[in-house]
């Protein structure tokens, strides 16, 4: 909807309505970070936009990330200078100018094991790094430190080998709540976006010679529709290929899925002020601060499996706890890990399948790919580099759109919450709660926090915890319905929220409250409700998505997940 970006679950048949009724310049097939990006990219363009995703916004790759905005220290070691430089203008924007309240400045320690050629080595490549950023920088530069400075940090690091240590800013971000709110920044701009909508073929014009829109079904109740637009811009990740396969075209590239795993530690587990970059045999292993947790990955392999659902085998949980213990003075074990997860890269494979390369050398540059008039696919680049990924691609089908059309304004669009953030004392005295509570709110809303804080003016029993041990109110997941299009349990719990890889439980105290919360908003039956939080156990359980509630026969397979 336009005007505030509210994506109303309630009116999710109006939507979907819209998307059959009307006609529309761009649709936009995938909901992760780079489909929320080309929506947001296209509409404030002044284009009219649709765009529908098979599953939840941000349920693929976008959700499992390493959730980090950065410049790829390492892809210096490769050259790849073009895309160092792009990002790390990037994220000085992101951190800056486009989501202040979103991106945040984080340290890494990048311990330093050889006394005389590992400094001078590290030393020029992150002065490389820094001047490639430019004299206008949001972040601190980096500094040299001492064997001692660098335990001072990070007294978790084993002296035994210590010989000192270099500290450098990136920048880290909910990659779930980001990709949430570019998609709601789209819909202010006037995108009309349905999720648990997938595109099952492509529409052509008479002779087929260009893609006029797409067929599209409900995955809530087998609906079937037709989606007009001049133009189709596929974002599908690593279902891109299928989608390629299936409308019977033939891209420049396939789509080489790398598998990065992921494992969550409590913090009290690694004693460090700031967050750590290791060097492996294969690549780096990154220790995240992450609220009072620590993300540790990630790996790098080939994979070809389930692409709805990579799973961490326990050789991935292996390598990384090895790698990580190398350096720790008190080694990580099992009994350390309460969550891990794994997500998938779209790497750009130019060879059809023939490269040999490890997928740690192959770049990160995006490719995008027009395969028939009025049709773009992109795949390939980083979350970092999403909204130039955005721009490149509606770019490419500004042609078949046929009528001028401006440039990328995104440079200059801020995302919903970014502006003026509020002073948290006349929040917490306005609301009567306590200044944790916006703190809270603020870091993931912005000035969007009033919104949620509305809620529970209007019911106290909403500023409530929804879970014990955890900062997320139960008026967040009824802000998750009426803002932010959840439909189903795990999308709160898993994206909306952070519960899933942050408890101990993966979320399933909560379960049944956060079923209880959309269930009055939503309409559910006291039946619909126990068989949400059963299909969310199950997703714990199983480790595999949680299926929606089945409209019918199984359906055939969808272009796009």
């Amino acid at each position: 909807m336009a005007g505030n970006g509210a994506l109303d679950a309630r009116e999710r048949g109006a939507v979907l309505d819209r998307l059959a009724a009307e006609r529309f310049d761009v649709l936009v097939i995938g909901g992760g970070v780079t489909g929320a990006g080309a929506a947001l990219d296209a509409a404030s363009r002044g284009l009219r936009v649709a765009l529908v995703e098979s599953h939840d916004l941000a349920s693929g790759t976008s959700s499992r990330s390493s959730k980090l905005i950065h410049g790829g220290l390492r892809y210096l070691e490769q050259f790849d200078f073009r895309l160092v430089y792009e990002a790390l203008r990037e994220r000085d924007l992101l951190v800056s100018k486009i989501a202040p309240h979103l991106v945040r400045p984080v340290s890494f320690l990048y311990p330093l094991q050889k006394k005389v050629v590992e400094r001078p080595y590290v030393g020029a490549g992150l002065a490389l790094y820094d001047a490639m950023e430019g004299t206008r920088r949001p972040v601190p530069r980096h500094r040299h430190l001492s064997a001692r400075g660098a335990r001072k940090r990070a007294p978790a690091l084993s002296p035994r080998r210590l010989a000192g240590g270099m500290l450098y800013y990136d920048a880290q971000v909910d990659d779930a709540r980001y990709t949430l709110t570019v998609a709601r920044t789209a819909a202010a701009h006037g995108a009309v976006i349905a999720t648990r909508a997938s595109a099952v073929g492509l529409l052509r014009a008479p002779h087929g010679e260009r893609v006029t829109g797409a067929r599209v079904r409900d995955e809530e109740t087998g609906r079937l529709l037709e989606v007009s637009a001049e133009a189709v811009v596929v974002c599908a990740g690593v279902w891109t290929d299928l989608v390629h396969e299936l409308a019977g075209v033939r891209a420049a590239y396939r789509v080489r899925m790398s598998k990065g795993v992921h494992i969550v530690v409590p913090r009290a587990a690694v004693d460090a002020d700031t967050g750590m970059i290791l060097r492996t045999e294969k690549s780096v292993l990154f220790f995240i601060p992450w609220g009072q947790h620590w993300i540790v990955g990630t790996t790098d392999t080939d994979f070809s499996g389930d692409r709805a659902e990579p799973t961490p085998a326990a050789e991935d949980i292996e390598y990384i706890l090895a790698a990580a213990n190398r350096v720790l003075a008190r080694p990580l074990t099992r009994a350390d890990v309460i969550a891990v997860y794994a997500g998938l890269r779209p790497l750009v494979d130019p060879n059809g399948g023939d490269d040999a390369k490890p997928t740690t050398k192959v770049s990160r540059e995006h490719v995008v790919d027009v395969s028939l008039p009025g049709l773009a696919s992109i795949a390939g680049g980083k979350f970092t580099t999403y909204r130039v990924m955005a721009r490149d691609v509606i770019d490419a089908v500004v042609p078949a759109i046929g009528r001028e059309v401006p440039g990328s304004v995104t440079d200059q669009v801020p995302l919903l919450g970014a502006d003026g953030l509020a002073a948290v004392r006349r929040l917490a005295e306005d609301y009567g709660v306590t200044r944790a509570t916006v703190e809270h709110l603020l870091g993931r809303y912005g000035t969007l926090a009033a919104e949620v804080l509305d809620l529970i003016r209007a019911d106290a029993g909403l500023g409530r915890p929804l879970s014990e041990g955890h900062p997320y109110l139960r008026a967040e997941v009824a802000y998750a319905v009426t803002y932010e299009d959840a439909l189903h349990v795990e999308d709160v719990l898993m994206r909306r929220t952070r519960l899933f890889i942050e408890s101990a439980d993966s979320g399933t105290v909560a379960a049944a409250e956060v079923s209880t919360i959309m269930g009055r908003l939503l309409g559910w039956s006291r039946r619909r409700r126990a068989a949400e939080t059963r299909r969310y156990l199950d997703l714990v359980r199983a480790g595999q998505p949680v299926p929606a509630i089945d409209p019918g026969p199984a359906p055939d397979r969808a272009l796009a997940g």
